[in-house]
């Protein structure tokens, strides 16, 4: 009977490449940069329909506040000061990486600070708001987080696992002769510790250790029964890098055991794209809360006069975060300043996505680099409502179709590429939710792939029409 049925299935064409369903994680674009000279970024969507965020200043002399109902909002929206540095003693200097929290019914500010009389007496305090908007409540203090040793230590941030509340931080380990290391341990408040801390990584790999060796700036995401604590490395200028760890969920987090550490950065200065020193992230979720959102800052240019902190060009910016087949994070390259790059996912090869391989276009599973499968949907560069593919990793570089094959190329600047690289975007000639691309110069033919490749052909039957439609993510 079974041969039977696949032999039916053979006949009908049943066992052809399924319709693909409308992605769980459909497209989202921001335009960057979202807030010049703000960096540790730290952005929280609350369920009250707002986004909230906050960062360090140049200045490090407050704490500030920002509202919107959109990521893209907060570019252009009004900042508040809820807080500012003691005229004398501690929390009198050097306020860093604030994070805003929303629990138990109260909001939260973790940040870093030192003392006027000594400005690197950098430890972790906590501020208490009450009241429903973060930007009008009224904060107290309730103090230093107190951890194993009176150290160096920053970045404290927050998070809740399987019902279990965890601090995690970066500080200087009296034993170890480096800068910063990672900790974690429970909490009973909201301000206090519980137990003994445990050390989870300490910067020992090259690219840890350029410049300073450091572990800070950890941030929590949580993905199929997965914890992933990213984290960054080394000097805050261009080598400033973001490495990883990962443990299971239902695993005890404050088993140094169960942790791995990942041996590459997972995401790191970009000359392509003209991004360097990206690090201190955080983690937010789109407005239809169906993606992931990497936040982080950089700067655009490499070379820096003098000691980093004093440069205060540091910017926040945001980008998609998009999962592996096996369940970890790709964070792909930091991509070029202006609107974000998407993804294309074959309608009838829903785990393909248009890239670039030697410069030639096709649909790939499993793609890597990430970049090579993003491209920013641009005004077309033949105008006259055509948009134009430009590709992640190669700025300069588009989609274009030349004797029919599609591959991306450098603009040229002549009218002939423009044509060639100007696509009408229509709704997907297979699924109306799907999107489709026909030729600016040649009506009628629309990107479809073939034996993987893509070309610009004229689609007649269903399956040509199923080639031809993609799914933006």
């Amino acid at each position: 009977m079974a041969v039977l049925v696949a032999l039916a299935a053979v006949l009908t064409g049943v066992g052809s490449p399924a319709q693909a369903a409308v992605p769980e994680s459909p497209a989202v674009t921001y335009t960057n940069p979202i807030a010049a000279q703000r960096a540790d970024p730290h952005i929280f969507k609350h369920t009250d329909g707002y986004y909230y965020f906050t960062a360090t200043v140049p200045e490090y002399d407050r704490i500030v506040l920002r509202r919107a109902t959109t990521i893209q909002g907060l570019a252009t929206a009004s900042e508040v000061t809820i807080w500012t540095k003691h005229s004398s003693g501690i929390m009198g200097a050097h306020i860093w990486a604030p994070e805003i929290h929303f629990i138990d019914g109260k909001w939260y500010v973790y940040f870093a600070a030192g003392s006027t009389s000594d400005v690197w007496a950098i430890r972790m305090y906590v501020l208490e708001g009450t009241g429903s908007n973060p930007l009008t409540a009224t904060w107290t203090e309730k103090g230093q987080i107190t951890t194993t040793w009176e150290s160096f230590s920053l970045d404290a941030t927050t998070f809740v696992v399987n019902g279990v509340r965890y601090l995690a931080w970066a500080q200087h380990n009296p034993s170890e002769d480096n800068n910063t290391s990672l900790f974690i341990a429970k909490m009973s408040n909201p301000w206090t510790i519980s137990g003994t801390p445990t050390e989870i990584s300490q910067p020992t790999l090259s690219w840890e250790t350029v410049g300073y060796k450091v572990n800070e700036g950890p941030a929590l995401i949580q993905h199929g029964g997965k914890v992933f604590l990213t984290y960054s490395a080394s000097a805050t200028d261009a080598n400033y890098c973001l490495g990883m760890l990962t443990a299971s969920a239902t695993a005890d987090l404050t088993n140094a055991a169960s942790w791995t550490k990942g041996s590459s950065p997972v995401f790191a200065s970009s000359a392509a794209t003209s991004q360097y020193g990206p690090g201190h992230n955080s983690f937010t979720v789109s407005e239809d809360g169906k993606s992931d959102i990497l936040v982080y800052h950089d700067r655009s240019y490499k070379d820096i006069s003098g000691d980093p902190l004093n440069d205060p060009n540091r910017r926040t910016r945001v980008q998609k975060v998009y999962w592996k087949a096996d369940g970890t994070p790709d964070f792909g390259i930091p991509v070029a300043d202006g609107v974000t790059p998407q993804r294309f996912s074959s309608f009838n090869y829903p785990d393909r996505f248009i890239r670039h391989w030697e410069y030639r276009g096709r649909i790939e599973a499993n793609v890597s680099p990430l970049a090579d499968s993003q491209f920013r949907v641009v005004t077309g560069l033949a105008g006259t409502g055509t948009v134009s593919l430009e590709s992640a990793n190669f700025p300069g570089y588009y989609l274009r179709h030349k004797n029919f094959e599609v591959w991306v190329e450098k603009n040229d600047g002549t009218s002939a590429f423009a044509s060639d690289a100007s696509f009408y975007q229509r709704s997907g000639l297979a699924d109306s939710a799907g999107i489709s691309y026909e030729s600016y110069n040649y009506a009628g033919r629309y990107i479809r792939h073939y034996n993987y490749l893509l070309y610009v052909q004229t689609p007649s039957t269903t399956t040509d029409k199923g080639d031809a439609t993609f799914y933006a993510q």
